[in-house]
């Protein structure tokens, strides 16, 4: 397991930037996957998507382009952290999947994800990803909690 990548959750955000900086202070110098999940389609795209002027997979195409310049920054971060890391953009719906995935796919040794700090109402509405990948990995799962103020 000490030659298998990390895989760093990593959609933009301070929590995930967090997620990042923890991974590297606990495993200095790790080969890592900086990866970003991209919905199949938005709200908005699947309205438009049966459109008839609309390529079949245009709005996935777009998303993955877009989720690999998510996971380019977070490579970038995780490089000045001091990781080895390459970035990796996926589609999936919901996204715990294409995480567990991915972290398969790669036989992840863990996987690390910022959470947000929902609990309650709010997480049982909107959902927790650290939660369901937690849940559904089958390996190891570091939840880098929110910094409370």
């Amino acid at each position: 397991m000490d030659d298998a990548p990390i895989l760093l959750c990593y959609d933009g955000s301070e929590s995930a930037r967090r997620a990042i900086d923890a991974a590297a202070s606990l495993f200095p110098g790790r080969r890592a996957v900086v990866l970003d999940v991209a919905p199949l389609l938005t709200a908005g795209e699947s309205l438009a998507a049966v459109s008839s002027v609309v390529p079949g997979t245009a709005f996935e195409d777009l998303n993955t382009d877009d989720a690999l310049r998510v996971a380019r920054d977070g490579a970038e971060h995780a490089r000045a952290a001091r990781l080895e890391a390459e970035p990796r953009a996926e589609t999936a719906s919901p996204t715990w999947e294409g995480i567990v995935t991915v972290a398969d796919e790669i036989d992840a040794a863990v996987i690390v994800v910022g959470s947000r700090g929902l609990s309650g109402v709010r997480e049982a509405f909107e959902g927790s990803v650290s939660h369901e990948v937690a849940e559904h990995a089958g390996r190891p799962v570091l939840v880098v909690p929110q910094v409370r103020s």
